[in-house]
């Protein structure tokens, strides 16, 4: 089977569904049929980079490894749901990487290794910011988390053995709810600004604030397909993560190269504007 039949054609451009938005006429509007091409394009892009993708992939299931031990021996081992979360939050910049293989892939150009790790140098100050905010973003959550665990918890000291036990109290349901529509709330806020950002900075010389705005129009004028799209990103990535962190090295690659064949189907390209 040839890698064009799984790459999403161009849609229609459809009138601004954004009305007041500007560069909401550089949008599609498109159907959610379509991401079933989006995951189908970042597999064939997965096979024609070879071992570079797996491998790419692989950093972060050692990544991963080695938080987890580094916790577990600081006896923080009760971070390690909280930087789980955080790896989603992040997870559009540490796919930075396969967001160059599959424009490599799209161009005719061998995947390099070395290209995907120094996949920032295309637009430095822009990237590198976009990854500050990012962190920022992370490091927000995970102290958000902590203070959550004190205020429900104020009498308890924190550790995982502590955090087990309060785990099934009511009040450890409550703190489990409130955590997660807290999770949800920074989740769906950092999906919405980066969901086609970081390809697009990648892309294009654009700065952060420019690509933030198209990402959030995006999902403006694709609400059901942005939110599809939204669940199988956390349920192709939970399946790796449910693996001990080893289903990672396949299923970061499967949604990198994906997610940039999204923003591809979503964004047009200033020259097929013209």
């Amino acid at each position: 089977m040839s890698l064009e039949e799984f790459r999403p054609t161009a849609a229609p451009v459809a009138a601004p569904a954004a009305a007041g938005f500007p560069r909401a006429d550089e949008v599609r509007t498109v159907d959610a049929a379509r991401v079933a091409g989006w995951l189908g394009a970042g597999w064939a892009d997965m096979r024609a980079a070879g071992w570079v993708s797996p491998a790419y992939g692989a950093m972060f299931v050692a990544i991963g490894f080695a938080l987890t031990a580094g916790l577990t021996m600081l006896d923080m081992a009760y971070l390690i749901a909280p930087m789980i979360g955080a790896f989603l939050l992040v997870s559009p910049l540490l796919t930075l990487g396969l967001y160059q293989v599959s424009k490599d892939v799209e161009e005719g150009r061998r995947p390099s290794f070395w290209r995907a790790l120094c996949a920032w140098r295309a637009n430095p100050y822009h990237i590198l910011t976009a990854g500050l905010v990012l962190m920022l973003f992370m490091m927000i959550w995970v102290r958000l988390n902590v203070i959550a665990f004190a205020l429900f918890f104020p009498y308890v000291s924190m550790s995982f053995a502590s955090l087990l036990e309060q785990t099934f109290t009511l009040q450890g349901m409550f703190f489990t709810a409130f955590v997660t529509c807290l999770g949800f709330a920074f989740a769906s806020v950092a999906f919405v600004t980066n969901v086609t950002a970081l390809p697009m900075m990648l892309d294009r010389p654009e700065d952060i604030f420019s690509a933030a705005l198209v990402s959030i129009i995006a999902v403006v004028k694709n609400p059901r397909v942005m939110a599809l799209w939204a669940a199988l990103i956390v349920l192709v990535t939970g399946i790796g993560m449910a693996t001990a962190f080893v289903g990672l090295a396949v299923a970061l690659p499967l949604i990198g190269h994906a997610s940039w064949h999204a923003y591809r189907d979503l964004v047009i390209r200033p020259d097929a504007a013209a």
